[in-house]
């Protein structure tokens, strides 16, 4: 009997403990605090509108604008090399002599068949001379004169032939001095004297021009027409970092007459100065340059961007204090900042904080932010808070959009 009445009673004490535990009532909030959750400290920088440049960045390669592949114009035998691997050589310097004995005696034996034609020709004026007189007398008819005449015309046709006999001779000499026909630095030299050269042989050595070099680059072509408008309005800058980490700058000398339809490029080279032979035939530099300009263009940070699945926000605090979601549109992207459309300029967007936040979310300042809120958005707006890229949608976007 008492095990009877006793298991209702347990039943009756744990569910009125189960109630208790549910619905127990909650603490009541202090005194003029009602039920309004603690603000979010959150950090904000004002939107600011500025112009800025579009930089556009890309890969280059480095390339020689006069490069010269030295090949003999006759079959002959290596006399002598007159220069050293690497050398700078200027145009007109003697590189390679080849064996010109052959030609030396061709042109003595073209020389003498000369002076041979000459004395005949001579003999031929004289001869003409006193036939003119006999003529003029009667003793000869006029029909042998014309036949002295014919054959003075006939020497000198022949003293003509071998005068070009002889300048056809010295062009084959020459061709036993082998000479730079530009100025730069000489390569790798594949012979020596005694080595049996041919026209069609590989090159005896490469004069690549150094000073100044060029640089091959590609651009977008939704940038073509601001890159030709530039480069009409003036010289288009180029900077091109090299290997020891400086950069130096060049200009646009080149843009290639059509846009390769397989990555939508266009082909670009840009002229440098390099008398410190900072560059070098071959490599591979990071170019930079600037084509056009944002006018007026609203700026914040990239770090108070959102970007979610299909649509990028940011949080606006409004004047009462009251966290906003705006949509924006990514217009350009550069180092820590952001070109966007969605805000106006001197609305306060959140760059810290965010995460915490929700529409209509009460905020305030983080830290000193009521005395140095100026300074640190400022701070922030350099590029010196927040971080590029998140994609969890806490962060900013990363690389370049073009507009």
């Amino acid at each position: 009997m008492k095990k009877t009445v006793l298991i209702p009673v347990l039943v009756l004490l744990v569910l009125a403990g189960l109630a208790w535990h549910f619905f127990k009532p909650a603490n009541k909030p202090a005194a003029g605090q009602g039920n309004q959750q603690p603000p979010a400290l959150v950090t904000t920088v004002p939107a600011q509108r500025t112009s800025v440049p579009v930089r556009l960045t890309s890969n280059g390669y480095v390339s020689s604008l006069n490069s010269v592949e030295v090949r003999p114009q006759v079959s002959s035998t290596i006399a002598k090399v007159h220069i050293r691997e690497g050398q700078f050589v200027k145009a007109g310097d003697l590189l390679f002599s080849l064996d010109d004995r052959a030609d030396r005696v061709n042109l003595q034996k073209a020389e003498a068949q000369l002076k041979k034609d000459e004395a005949s020709l001579a003999d031929y004026e004289r001869q003409l001379a006193r036939s003119r007189d006999l003529a003029g007398k009667g003793f000869i008819s006029q029909s042998a004169v014309d036949t002295v005449q014919s054959q003075v015309d006939s020497a000198r046709a022949t003293v003509q032939a071998d005068k070009a006999a002889i300048d056809a001779a010295k062009v084959a000499l020459s061709y036993a001095s082998i000479r730079a026909s530009s100025a730069g630095r000489a390569g790798a030299i594949a012979v020596y004297a005694g080595s049996l050269v041919q026209p069609a042989s590989a090159p005896l050595v490469t004069i690549s021009q150094i000073d100044p070099i060029a640089v091959s680059f590609t651009l977008p072509e939704t940038e073509l027409g601001s890159l030709i408008e530039a480069r009409k309005a003036g010289e288009v800058k180029v900077n091109a970092k090299a290997s020891n980490g400086m950069s130096l700058e060049g200009k646009v000398t080149f843009i290639d007459n059509a846009v390769d339809v397989q990555n939508g490029t266009i082909r670009v080279k840009a002229a440098f100065a390099n008398a410190d032979q900072l560059l070098w035939p071959g490599q591979y530099v990071t170019v930079s340059t600037t084509v056009r300009e944002i006018k007026d263009a609203i700026v914040i940070p990239q770090a108070a961007i959102i970007t979610g699945i299909d649509a990028r926000t940011v949080y606006v605090a409004g004047q009462d204090k009251v966290a906003q979601s705006r949509p924006i549109e990514l217009v350009y992207s550069f180092g820590a900042q952001a070109v966007i459309k969605g805000v106006q300029e001197g609305e306060r967007v959140v760059v810290d904080g965010k995460q915490n936040l929700r529409p209509g979310s009460r905020i305030a300042e983080a830290g000193a932010a009521k005395n140095g809120a100026n300074g640190q958005a400022q701070q922030g707006f350099q590029g010196t808070q927040g971080t590029q890229g998140a994609g969890n949608g806490n962060g900013g976007t990363s690389g370049k959009t073009a507009p």
